[in-house]
């Protein structure tokens, strides 16, 4: 746990007269798991895509490493080249293809045409997908879709793993197994969170970075910072129990 894996170094983005994301700080170490949360614009969204290198920034914004690499200006595929496996808000998956295609074409990636059979069988056993691997994902319900895109991931055996919103839109129960999926790719690789659902965040436990007005308010364990009383002002409100 003691070699850093995800380190920013004074990140800012600008939008025009914006300052999305305000001279950010942020450590990951391997094989923790961080929880990123904060109201609507805190900037989430946009710290989470300079990581991936949706957004493209110069050593003026502060700088990015990765597993030792400075990824500052690089592109996404450069980044995913280092191990890490993003799942953003926009599905990747193809709906008329069939579960197991989807993570085929994931797997042939980084294992090429040989060996991409056998992770996916491993992925799907892990996922527990073996009564949907035949059926195109474009049948699937939704929080069945989002394990698949949790699949495509994993099919690249990454040591970083960068989840965008995975919560969105799932119930109770899949809730559940979210969680316990999560926590099994923790024991191999590094996680960060990013989601608004204040129940999965609890669940998923670990230590918790609060954005706000684009800057980290507190960082911290999951209670101490729910019960923060500038958390619950700028976030959570009098709902927070």
């Amino acid at each position: 746990m003691s070699e850093m894996i995800v380190e920013t170094r004074d990140l800012s983005m600008r939008f025009g007269g914006v300052l999305a994301v305000n001279n950010v700080n942020f450590n990951l170490r391997e094989r923790e798991l961080r929880c990123l949360i904060g109201p609507n614009g805190a900037g989430k969204s946009t710290f989470f895509k300079c990581l991936t290198g949706q957004y493209q920034i110069n050593h003026s914004n502060g700088r990015v490493f990765i597993r030792g690499h400075d990824v500052t200006g690089w592109r996404p595929h450069e980044i995913v080249q280092l191990g890490v496996g993003i799942k953003t808000q926009v599905p990747s998956v193809m709906n008329g293809l069939t579960v197991w295609e989807n993570l085929w074409l994931s797997a042939r990636r980084i294992h090429g045409k040989k060996g991409a059979s056998s992770e996916v069988d491993r992925v799907i056993a892990e996922l527990g997908l073996q009564t949907h691997m035949r059926r195109t994902v474009g049948e699937l319900a939704h929080g069945q879709r989002q394990i698949v895109e949790i699949g495509l991931v994993l099919c690249q055996r990454p040591k970083l793993v960068l989840l965008d919103e995975p919560a969105a839109g799932i119930t109770g129960a899949e809730a559940d197994r979210l969680v316990e999926l999560i926590h099994g790719i923790n024991q191999q690789a590094a996680v960060v969170v990013v989601d608004h659902d204040m129940n999965f965040v609890r669940m998923l436990g670990g230590t918790v970075t609060v954005l706000h007005q684009g800057a980290v308010l507190i960082e911290g364990a999951t209670d101490a910072v729910m019960n923060n009383a500038k958390v619950r002002e700028v976030y959570i409100g009098n709902r927070a129990k």
